[in-house]
């Protein structure tokens, strides 16, 4: 259960860190970036220990989270534009 919740909370930061990297215009507000960052810290904390890349509370997890959260922002602004 804290495992959850830590990446609920790793997933936020991502997304708002996601955010400040990111170039370009968003007009997404902070509510759906931190919905991509937590989906993102998600998807890279359980693919990334999967693949035995990390364990599960290495700093290697929290930039992973970002990086899953930086693409997920890019795909949606993406699908967004082409919609």
């Amino acid at each position: 259960m804290m495992s959850i919740l830590g990446t609920l909370f790793i997933g936020l930061i991502a997304g708002l860190v996601a955010r400040m990297l990111k170039p370009g215009n968003d007009s997404m507000g902070w509510i759906m970036t931190a919905l991509l960052g937590v989906a993102g810290s998600f998807l890279a904390s359980y693919a990334g220990a999967a693949l035995g890349l990390y364990a599960p509370g290495q700093a290697a997890g929290f930039i992973a989270s970002v990086v899953g959260a930086i693409v997920l922002l890019v795909v949606y602004g993406l699908l967004k534009k082409n919609a």
